[in-house]
């Protein structure tokens, strides 16, 4: 489909560039008190993921997926269910492997592209339901999007997907998260990664060695040494290259949006593949010039952000 060209995002002018649009709602969002009950389901190997829901009766579901080191219940993630349960959906927030404040029971945890997880909540999921609808953001935004792309059996009640701040090119926006002034959110997801390995590594000691992790410094050092070889991948290269859904785009055969800024601090240029996007019968990309990353904060406090409309209206309308 043709690029969508026009956008009507209107960004609050005291967060004049991509940082503090990334920033600000990042840290300072206020919570959302929404009545998600939680449900923890056994995966075929072995392990577990926790679902939080939000039911209402409807005949429409919307799963979402988090971002890195993200849960189903950060703001971003509670701003988009209580845009759509408000509006009659049914919802469901679901946590990846280790990231519902429980080490879960693998030595393997999330990445990107781990699809064996997102086709499982789908099919637990989408039984009493008659249309199904996919968000992700971020590593979410991939991991639907790779989804879609894929050569799998999928249900057919998947009408429409959104993926919001989508590093579709992996490697590329690894390497600028990493670089310059960006760096410090690269620290910060560093963290927590690592605390979750070191407590991993209590568990699972033959499996994940500690030895280099303190030679780390980059995200990329991370995939390269954890990330890829735990979840069956030669190095980091190898894992971004089989799990970007850039290249699973063309095979996509639902409507779905790409929403990047083009000011978004996580994003590389192969994250806007224009020319690609102009082929795509599919796939709607829309990249206005502010938002930064899984930002897109609303003018007025009690506004509703813009990625939550757009998304909305994408889903209930027409394009």
């Amino acid at each position: 489909m043709p690029l969508i060209k026009k956008t009507e995002y209107d960004y609050p002018k005291w967060l004049f560039n991509g940082h503090l649009q990334t920033i600000i709602p990042g840290l300072f969002r206020s919570e959302i008190p929404l009545p998600f009950e939680r449900e923890r389901v056994n995966t075929p190997d072995g392990d577990f993921l926790d679902l939080d829901w939000l039911k209402q009766g409807s005949e429409n579901l919307i799963i979402i997926s988090h971002g890195l080191e993200g849960n189903s219940k950060r703001p971003y993630m509670a701003g988009m269910a209580r845009q759509f349960f408000s509006n009659g959906f049914d919802v469901l927030n679901w946590n990846y492997r280790g990231c519902s404040e429980e080490l879960n029971n693998k030595p393997i945890f999330y990445h990107s592209g781990a699809t064996y997880d997102l086709d499982f909540v789908i099919n637990h999921a989408e039984k009493p339901y008659t249309a199904v609808y996919l968000i992700g953001f971020s590593l979410g935004g991939n991991l639907t999007l790779k989804y879609l792309g894929e050569a799998r059996n999928k249900t057919s009640k998947i009408r429409k997907a959104v993926a919001i701040s989508v590093p579709v090119h992996l490697e590329s926006s690894c390497q600028k998260i990493s670089s310059g002034e960006n760096i410090v959110y690269a620290k910060r997801f560093l963290r927590t990664l690592k605390e979750k390995v070191v407590k991993k590594a209590q568990k699972f000691p033959d499996e994940i060695p500690l030895g280099i992790l303190r030679k780390i410094k980059t995200l990329q050092d991370f995939d390269d040494h954890y990330t890829g070889p735990l979840h069956g991948f030669k190095d980091a290269h190898d894992y971004y290259e089989q799990n970007s859904s850039l290249f699973f785009l063309e095979k996509i055969d639902v409507p779905s949006l790409v929403l990047n800024a083009q000011n978004d601090p996580f994003l590389s240029d192969k994250c806007f593949p224009i020319s690609l996007g102009r082929k795509l019968d599919q796939v709607w990309m829309e990249f206005p010039k502010y938002g930064g990353h899984v930002g897109f904060s609303p003018r007025k406090s009690e506004d509703i952000y813009w990625s939550e409309k757009r998304a909305f209206e994408f889903i209930t309308g027409n394009q």
